[in-house]
Formats: C-alpha cells, sequence, structure tokens
C-alpha cells in the first residue's frame, strides 16, 4: 500500500518543468526532510508514537484509508500496529525545512530571474515563468518576495516576446502573481502595462484572449483599478463585444461579464458601457442610484443614439423614473429627465410606453405653466417636441385625461392654449407645436375637435401666414396642418389664402422648387387640392400668377420620368393632378380657363393621365376633368357656315341642293379636335375610358362613366355618340356596371346611360332579351331615388318591360 502511493493530494506534486528549479538544491536536500509516503519535502510534518515522521495531510489519508478498508492502524514504514492515531507537530524540524526551503527559493528565483529576458531561449523563459508561478500559488508570501525582487516589471516584458507560448504564459503568471494581492496589482497596473492587457483581447488566438480576460477580471477586483481598466481606448466596447460572442467558449463569456461587473463601480465606465450597447447598468443607476447619479445618468441618456428597439425598452425600464424625475425633481434634474424622454419618445411604440407610464398630464402642465415654477423657454421647447412625438405616435390621446373635469389635449381649452403659445413663442416651439397640432388632426377621432377650437378661436389667418415663413421646418409643419385641416374648413383657407397677400404665391413656389420630390411640396400640392374647386376667385388668382404652367410643367416631367425614385411622388403627383383639374371648372366663367387649356393641350394630358396604372386617384380625376372638358365640346366646336343658295334656287326651290360639308364631328355637328374643343373622340380618349370601367375602384369607374355620358348628353347627336360606344366596345362594359351596382351613385349614373343606349332599336332589341338587364333596371325602378326611377322607367319602356301608353311619373320638364 505503502509502495502504491502517487502523492494525488497535492497539486504541486504533478512532474512537469515547473520542478526544475526545484530540484536545482543551493543546499544539500536531506533524507529528514522529506515523507516517506510523497518523497516530497514537508510543510507540516508530524510524529507518530514509534517516532516515525511524515506529511500531516499524507498520514491523515493513510489513516482513512485504514479505517475505511477495516484494517488495523498500522506505521506504513515499519507495518507494525499502532496504539493512537495521535499526531505530534514536529515544531523544530517543521521550522528548519521552511529556513532551508526560503534559502533555496530565494536562490532559484535567482536563477529564475536571470532567464527573465529577450536573450533567453524560449524554453528557459517559459522554466522561470512556471517557476514563479508555481510558488506564487504555493505560498501568497511568495507573492511578497516576488514584488521585492522587481519580478513583475520583468514578466510584463515578457508579453511583447514573439513567442506565443512566452506570451500565454507571461498572462498566467501574472494572474498567480497579482491574485488576491492589492500591492502587486497596483505594481501591475503602472505605466502601460493594463493597455497592453488589453490589446490581447482582439488577439486572433483565443488562448491568450482567455488569459487576458482572467487577468483583467482579476485586476477589475481592485476598485482603485476598475477606472484606468475603463480609460483604455476600446476596452470596454471589446469586453461588451465578447458577452455577446457566440465564437468564445463560455468560461471567457462569463468573465468578461464579470469584469464589466467589477468595471461599473465608475460612473464613466457606465456611461462607456451604455454607449457600447449595454445599457442595463445605466438604466439600474436611474432606478436605484443616489440623486446626483440618477439625473447625471438620465442627462446621460439623453445625449445617446439609441435603436428603436432599445427606445422601446428604455421606456419600459425606466420610462416612469423619468417621468417622476421631470415632475418634482429640481430644475437641473428635469432638464435632465427631459433630454432623456425626448431620445425615448422619438419612436411610435416607446412613446406608447411613456404615454401608459403618465407622461402626457406632466408635460402639458409643463407647456402651459407660467410664472415662478414655469420651465425656461429652452426646456419648453423639448417639452414640445416630446408632446409632439407622443401626439404622432399614433396613440388616442383623446382618451387620457389631462385636467379637471375629464379634459383631454384636444378640449377646446387647451386646443386654444396651443394656439395661444404657437403666436407668442419662437420658430422652434411653435414648429414643435404646430407638429403635435398636425399629429391631433391626423387622426379621425379628433380633428374635429381641432378644427372647431381652431373656428371658435379665429386663428385660421395666422395659422395660414406660417406659410411665408423662412424656416423651412417651421413652413412644412403650417402646410402638413394646414392640409390635414382643408376637408374640413376648405372654404375658410382659401377666404385666407386668397385674401392675404403672398401666401398663395409661396404655396406654388414650394410646389415649383426643382430640388426632387420632398414631403413639403407633396403636402402643399394636397393642401391646394383640397381646397373647394368651385371657388371661381381662387382659380382666377391661380390663373393670374401663373401657377398652372408650372404645375403642368412638375406633371409632365414625372411622367416622363425626369422626377422619380422617391418616397412623396405618389402624393405629390396626385395633389398636382387635382389641383390642375380644378381648372376644368371654371370653363364656362373663365375665358383664359380655355385659353390655358388649349395653350398647353390639357386634354391630351388628362387622356394620358388615365393610364397611370396604380394610382387611383390620379385616374379617377383625369377622368373628371375630362368630363368637365368634353361638356363645353358642344359650346367650344366651330358649326359650318351654309353657303347662300343661287338666284335659281331662290325662284326654283325644287332646283336646290342641300350642300354637304365633309370633315364634321360625328357628335357634336361641326369642327371639332381634343386641342380646341377638348372632343373626346380623338385621342383614343373613349377606348381608355371604356377601358377603365373595370377598373376594381368604383370612384373610377364612376369618373370614367360620367366622362363617356358627355357623349350621350341633351345638345350632341346621341344617335351618333351611341354609334361611337358601339365602336370602342363600350356597351357591355357599361351594362355590367348596371348589373353589379357597386354603389347607389354608380347605379343611378349607369341608368342614366343605359337609358340613352335603349333609344337605339337594335340596342334595344338586343338588351331585351337580357333578363339580367331588365332585372336591374326593375331593381332601379323600384328602390332607387325619384329621379332615377324616372330614368329607369323609360329604359323599361325602350324594351317593352312597361306599356308606353301612360306614364307612371307626372313629367319633370
Amino acid at each position: 500500500m505503502a509502495g502504491s502511493w502517487d502523492g494525488s493530494y497535492d497539486p504541486g506534486s504533478q512532474s512537469d518543468d515547473s520542478h526544475h528549479f526545484e530540484r536545482l538544491h543551493i543546499e544539500p536536500l536531506y533524507d529528514a526532510f522529506v515523507c516517506p509516503l510523497t518523497k516530497q519535502v514537508m510543510r507540516d510534518p508530524v510524529t507518530l508514537e514509534n517516532g516515525q515522521t511524515f506529511e500531516r495531510e499524507a498520514i491523515e489519508k493513510w489513516f482513512k484509508e485504514c479505517r475505511e478498508s477495516g484494517r488495523r492502524l498500522v506505521c506504513p514504514l515499519t507495518q507494525k500496529e499502532l496504539k493512537s492515531a495521535d499526531l505530534n507537530p514536529s515544531i523544530a524540524l517543521r521550522n528548519t525545512i521552511e529556513e532551508w526551503t526560503t534559502r533555496n527559493e530565494a536562490a532559484q528565483l535567482d536563477m529564475a530571474r536571470r532567464s527573465l529576458n529577450m536573450n533567453s531561449s524560449e524554453d528557459d523563459v517559459l522554466l522561470s515563468l512556471r517557476f514563479i508561478q508555481r510558488i506564487c500559488q504555493k505560498n501568497r508570501s511568495n507573492k511578497h518576495v516576488v514584488r521585492n525582487a522587481d519580478l513583475i516589471p520583468m514578466i510584463v516584458d515578457m508579453l511583447k516576446s514573439s513567442s506565443r507560448k512566452v506570451r500565454c504564459k507571461a498572462l498566467e503568471t501574472l494572474l498567480a502573481v497579482v491574485e488576491e494581492d492589492e500591492d502587486n496589482k497596483a505594481i501591475l497596473a503602472e505605466g502601460d502595462t493594463v493597455r497592453t492587457i488589453v490589446k490581447f483581447l482582439s488577439h486572433e488566438q483565443s488562448k491568450e484572449r482567455e488569459e487576458a480576460v482572467s487577468l483583467l477580471y482579476e485586476l477589475s477586483k481592485s476598485e482603485a483599478l476598475c477606472e484606468k481598466i475603463g480609460s483604455i481606448n476600446g476596452a470596454i466596447l471589446i469586453l461588451v463585444g465578447m458577452t455577446s460572442s457566440k465564437s468564445e467558449n463560455i468560461s471567457t463569456v462569463e468573465k468578461a461579464d464579470k469584469t464589466l461587473e467589477n468595471l461599473e463601480k465608475c460612473e464613466n465606465n457606465v456611461r462607456q458601457m451604455a454607449e457600447n450597447g449595454r445599457l442595463q447598468p445605466l438604466l439600474t443607476q436611474i432606478l436605484e442610484g443616489p440623486p446626483e447619479t440618477k439625473h447625471s445618468m438620465a442627462a446621460y441618456l439623453g445625449d445617446l443614439v439609441l435603436n428603436n428597439d432599445v427606445k422601446v425598452h428604455v421606456a419600459k425600464t425606466v420610462g416612469e423614473s423619468l417621468i417622476n424625475i421631470m415632475k418634482s425633481g429640481n430644475m437641473q434634474s428635469r432638464e435632465a429627465a427631459l433630454k432623456a424622454l425626448n431620445q425615448i419618445s422619438s419612436f411610435d411604440a416607446s412613446s406608447k410606453v411613456l404615454i401608459e407610464a403618465g407622461i402626457l398630464p406632466p408635460l402639458v402642465r409643463d407647456l402651459f405653466t407660467v410664472g415662478a415654477n414655469q420651465l425656461p423657454m429652452r426646456l419648453k421647447e423639448v417639452s414640445a417636441t416630446i408632446l409632439s412625438n407622443v401626439v404622432n405616435s399614433g396613440y388616442d390621446v383623446d382618451s387620457i385625461p389631462i385636467g379637471p373635469d375629464h379634459q383631454t389635449l384636444v378640449s377646446e381649452d387647451n386646443v386654444h392654449n396651443l394656439l395661444h403659445l404657437i403666436s407668442n413663442t419662437g420658430p422652434p416651439i411653435e414648429c414643435k407645436l404646430l407638429q403635435v397640432l398636425v399629429g391631433l388632426t391626423n387622426s379621425p377621432t379628433t380633428v374635429l375637435n381641432v378644427v372647431a377650437a381652431i373656428k371658435s378661436s379665429g386663428a385660421t389667418i395666422s395659422l395660414v401666414q406660417f406659410i411665408e415663413v423662412p424656416q423651412k421646418d417651421l413652413r412644412m409643419a403650417s402646410i402638413k396642418l394646414l392640409q390635414n385641416l382643408s376637408p374640413h374648413m376648405g372654404q375658410e383657407l382659401a377666404d385666407a389664402l386668397r385674401g392675404t397677400v403672398g401666401q398663395l404665391s409661396s404655396l406654388i413656389r414650394v410646389i415649383s422648387e426643382n430640388t426632387g420630390i420632398s414631403e413639403e411640396q407633396a403636402a402643399a400640392a394636397g393642401l391646394l387640392a383640397e381646397l373647394p374647386e368651385r371657388d371661381v376667385g381662387l382659380t382666377r388668382q391661380m390663373l393670374d400668377e401663373g401657377a398652372f404652367q408650372l404645375i403642368i410643367s412638375r406633371v409632365v416631367k414625372i411622367k416622363q420620368g425626369d422626377i422619380r425614385g422617391t418616397r412623396f411622388v405618389t402624393p405629390f403627383l396626385e395633389g398636382l393632378v387635382r389641383v390642375l383639374a380644378r381648372v376644368t371648372f371654371v370653363l364656362s366663367d373663365e375665358p383664359d380657363a380655355v385659353f390655358l387649356c388649349r395653350e398647353y393641350g390639357l386634354a391630351a394630358l388628362f387622356v394620358d393621365l388615365l393610364q397611370t396604372n396604380g394610382i387611383d386617384n390620379v385616374q379617377m380625376v383625369s377622368a373628371a376633368a375630362l368630363e368637365n372638358l368634353s361638356l363645353e365640346s358642344k359650346n367650344l366646336t366651330r358649326l359650318p357656315e351654309m353657303p347662300p343658295p343661287g338666284v335659281c334656287a331662290t325662284i326654283f326651290p325644287c332646283f336646290s341642293k342641300q350642300a354637304v360639308i365633309t370633315g364634321l364631328c360625328r357628335v357634336h355637328r361641326g369642327t371639332c379636335s381634343l386641342k380646341e374643343s377638348f372632343c373626346l373622340l380623338e385621342g383614343q380618349a373613349v377606348h381608355k375610358l371604356v377601358a377603365l370601367l373595370d377598373h376594381t375602384n368604383a370612384k373610377v369607374v364612376e369618373a370614367a362613366l360620367a366622362a363617356l355620358s358627355t357623349l350621350l348628353d341633351d345638345g350632341v347627336d346621341i344617335e351618333q355618340g351611341v354609334s361611337v360606344l358601339c365602336e370602342a366596345e363600350g356597351i357591355k362594359p357599361i351594362l355590367d356596371v348596371l348589373l353589379e351596382k357597386q354603389t347607389e351613385n354608380l347605379r343611378r349614373r349607369a341608368v342614366w346611360v343605359v337609358e340613352r343606349l335603349l333609344r337605339n332599336d337594335d340596342i334595344a332589341y338586343e338588351v331585351s332579351g337580357d333578363q339580367n338587364v331588365s332585372t336591374a333596371l326593375v331593381d332601379a325602378f323600384h328602390h332607387a331615388d325619384y329621379r332615377t326611377r324616372q330614368i329607369a322607367e323609360r329604359a323599361l319602356k325602350h324594351v317593352d318591360k312597361i306599356p308606353n301608353f301612360s306614364g307612371i311619373f307626372p313629367n319633370m320638364g
């Protein structure tokens, strides 16, 4: 049993090259120093009752194994039975061994010291480093010896070795030297050593990274060194990266994480971590830190650039705490909280979290408060920005009470307060408050409250005046607000634009800017498009200012592809076409409008726009404009002048012969063209309008049908109009519109057109056999409005479904 002893209890007993120096004893090794069991120099010698001496731990293990195996207690050397297991410390021997060991280790350490230089071989350096590592692990007091021998700087120099093995072993050795020794850590941290260690974090070799992280983790346990580690450029960035790396081993990731936890003791490090994506320490300080720390961290949070997902997390974690600071802190604290909230609220989802955390009431109170506790104007600007962010997040702010009597942000008094602030502050706050109103008017649930408050306060003219300001952001906010208001107070805005010098010109200037297509331009076009289309005074002013020529130019460039690729091109084009179409509503009152349409070929342009596939509004408005133009064709066509009859024809009428004039328009009975009289028979207009009858959007179908109906209107040759539609293969699509009955307006229009078509006997005969058409007409006859029922009755008579001897309805005249 004794012969099989392997000394495995002793972690220092492995046979590797680290024992090289220990085997080189300067003084002789006495047999009395060696344990018979371990064959190692004893550290805690004890004597048995028979006088034999062993290493305490070794003999205790021997006795334990004897008991566990059921054997008698015997001496390992003599194999004689022992009466007692008592162990007597050999104090004198232990002291002698310690003195001998100290003298030998000092000499061995000196030998190792001489090998620690760049001129030594790799093997000698590695042996020296292993020896130093071993003695430091063996006895903490040896760390003091290593420090006094000035070995720490020499080991640090080995980090510059060209040998990877030497560098790794140097890092390992330094860890053993400084572990749980503050003095050694302080010496190691002198100069650029920590910077050198940090550099190993980015090495390609994972072993060097692992050793460097282990060493930094140990150094970070010293609060005095946390600031130094954090001050090294890139240290925290690399450590944060390692904690989220999937390529590092788990131990390295854990040590990097623990290192960062230790570095959190320093506020500057917490800020750096936040900057590099590790936000939780900063958020924890805001939640749990002392007031001064809370406020400084909140201020720093406001300076960070956060991605949107992080903003939501931050809002959920510290949103309520920041709101509390904003409500109750001193002015400096409130400023810090407002900065942070401004940053967080810039994303819709995080804004909604802040609303639910209760941000609206204190925010509005801060904006409206005047007097001793009011915020300085620079902070009111931040408050206005936050309010703009949360209102534009899409949350139903009308459901949030912010004052007595269940007042909300869109209560009349509060909207009046916003309008008052807009009129009495500087451009930056005005811009943000206008954006608040933009957000409120974006929602169908709150826009009418804002409209009512603006009307009751008489603020329309003052809002319109912002169109002329030089600040682009402020001007754009005002135009977007007016665009949102225009469907609900279009006439008031039209009156204001006509009555105020400069505003209309400013809008046109914005639209005509040749800088691509901006959101502001799309909003300006949208605003003009919503104004009452039959306001002759406004159209007259636009004609006088050359607005339509500029708009035509922009539309043509978009169609030609000269302007494309921006996300605002569709709303911009829709707005432009709607504005351009308003000129067709005043043709009978404004000769200049007719001249403009002829000069710039507007009829041809609108025919071309019918094929703007994918933009329903452009197609619908273009068809409506063509309807207006076509209605004027009968007034603009040039009727032929018949030559006077000759003398014979005057005396003898039987000799007279009707003059034949060729080249006349079949429908309008005169000389027509698309350019001069806006006749739809040219430019493939009829075919393109018929094609739109199959559109999925009922409003586009209705506009196309209305334009085609002008070919069957009173004052034109209806029979020829029917022929034109037949040639364009438009009869069946028109009947299909009647059968589908998508909307009441569409049915009313379809019944009118079908009645005109059925005046043609051939079509009436053909249709009379179609039970579906008859059923649709009967349905209209029973359920439509009074006028449509009359027309349906006439249509049914054409197909002999109602007797023709009397009318059911009195004549309408």
